[in-house]
């Protein structure tokens, strides 16, 4: 119980409430004993006007004037010249002195916490203005311990109803803490956990019905975010099945292409001038339809297999990919360059590695050629204490604005005319799985810099 929100309530409750009455008690006693004083001075006043009705008193009955005051010596002055005087023997002196005519609050509180705590049963003098004008002072001894007694059990008093007053109050206060507020946060776990077990299921869906302000903002922002991620849930399963139907198709259409583009090559062998015109051109379309098809059953798996990391020498990975691609550019005006120190080792996955650099470079390569103009590509490396940089330089175009905001976006980061986006979404997931990072380090009209991040560091534990 304790640990819940209402039982530390209940707890901080009755500890605030008992410590602002311990701020109360203290000036409390002092004001009891205040008027204890008074009042023994106003009793005391009262039995020296006996001495008005005639001037000599028995010994009897000042003795039972001064029990019933509970002093042992009364001085009440009249005016400057009259006094009445009662006195009986002090069993030991006086002790200490207090005036009550002016005194200040500061000055109540230091005696009153002064009278608790001294022990024994010394004698004082108190010394007060007389009630109804009745003289100009009244000075009284009197016995210190039957104060303290007093002084203590009215404290004891007040400490108990302090006590019955907070636990009430923090007991109500932990009811309505319970009705208000932790009743309506268990609906609301209720609801989490309900909607967890199913969350496609709108029905489960919390509607907001708390009374309470911020609990019900709560509720509204819960709502929103399970709205919301229900419907992703449907599209994610709409996009699946279509996923599956279009891998299906891929297959298909790959084998079928295949085919067509055997007879195609043996299309090329004919003299015929506008076969020749055509064919290539009907290979390239073939060629970029199996291509398309292929990257779209690449990426429909479910994941990447994961990386077999090695350590592995960086400038020969990259010499592989450059002559590859120099084939493919054949005889068109782009020249290669890279920048590799001599020795430069990296761990990566040497086939996932390659096809990241590989999809790259082509990608540049693609876009230079599609402009007609000459142009250059650099793949240059660099290394520090914690990563690997690999980057990718070209002189082409630059990258049209929508491609810009739909990098790394299957079917949506596309650059070149017919293409499909998946080749940088790929790269980008391969790098990840190193624990990487593929950035767009800029582009613009003279040219386009991809940047590879490779960590050193391994994650412990794994």
């Amino acid at each position: 119980m304790f640990n819940s929100l209402s039982g530390r309530f209940l707890i901080l409750t009755t500890v605030f409430v008992m410590l602002a009455e311990v701020l109360i008690f203290v000036p409390s006693v002092a004001r009891y004993r205040q008027d204890y004083l008074l009042l023994r001075l106003e009793r005391a006043q009262i039995a020296s006007l006996a001495l008005l009705a005639e001037d000599m008193i028995s010994e009897d009955l000042e003795a039972e004037l001064l029990a019933n005051a509970g002093v042992f010596n009364v001085v009440l002055r009249r005016d400057e010249v009259r006094q009445l005087a009662l006195s009986s023997p002090i069993p030991k002196p006086v002790e200490a002195s207090y005036d009550l005519r002016d005194p200040s609050a500061w000055s109540l509180i230091v005696d009153a916490l002064a009278t608790l705590v001294q022990s024994g049963d010394p004698i004082i003098r108190v010394i007060g203005n007389p009630v109804q004008d009745g003289g100009l002072l009244i000075e009284v001894t009197m016995e210190q311990a039957p104060l303290r007694l007093a002084m203590l059990d009215y404290g004891v008093n007040i400490l108990a109803l302090s006590a019955v007053i907070s636990i009430i109050t923090a007991l109500l206060l932990f009811l309505a803490v319970r009705a208000f507020l932790v009743s309506p946060i268990k609906g609301v776990i209720r609801h989490m956990k309900s909607y967890a077990e199913a969350p496609e299921d709108a029905r489960r869906i919390i509607e907001p019905s708390a009374g309470v302000i911020e609990l019900r903002d709560a509720e509204i922002a819960l709502q929103s975010l399970q709205t919301q991620l229900t419907a992703a849930l449907k599209q994610r399963e709409r996009l699946a099945q279509l996923g599956e139907g279009v891998a299906k198709v891929s297959h298909d259409l790959r084998n079928i292409l295949t085919s067509a583009q055997l007879f195609v090559d043996r299309i090329e062998a004919s003299e015929d001038p506008a076969v020749q015109r055509l064919a290539p051109k009907l290979v390239n379309s073939i060629t970029r339809a199996v291509n398309l098809c292929e990257t779209t059953l690449a990426f429909g798996k479910a994941q990447e297999p994961p990386p077999a990391l090695q350590r592995l020498s960086l400038a020969r990975l990259v010499a592989d990919v450059i002559d590859g691609e120099r084939l493919a550019a054949g005889g068109y005006d782009l020249s290669f360059s890279e920048d590799i120190p001599a020795g430069m080792i990296v761990r990566a996955d040497n086939e996932q590695l390659y096809r990241v650099i590989s999809n790259l470079v082509r990608n540049a390569r693609q876009a230079i050629m599609a402009t007609g103009k000459s142009g250059e590509i650099n793949i240059h490396a660099e290394e520090t204490d914690r990563a690997w940089y690999i980057g990718v330089t070209d002189t082409g175009p630059g990258l049209p604005k929508r491609a810009q905001e739909n990098l790394f976006r299957a079917f949506q980061g596309g650059v070149a005319k017919g293409g499909s986006g998946l080749g940088l979404a790929i790269a980008a997931e391969l790098v990840r799985g190193h624990g990487g990072t593929l950035d767009l380090i800029r582009t613009d009209q003279s040219g386009t810099e991809f940047g590879i991040t490779l960590p050193k560091t391994e994650i412990s534990g794994l």
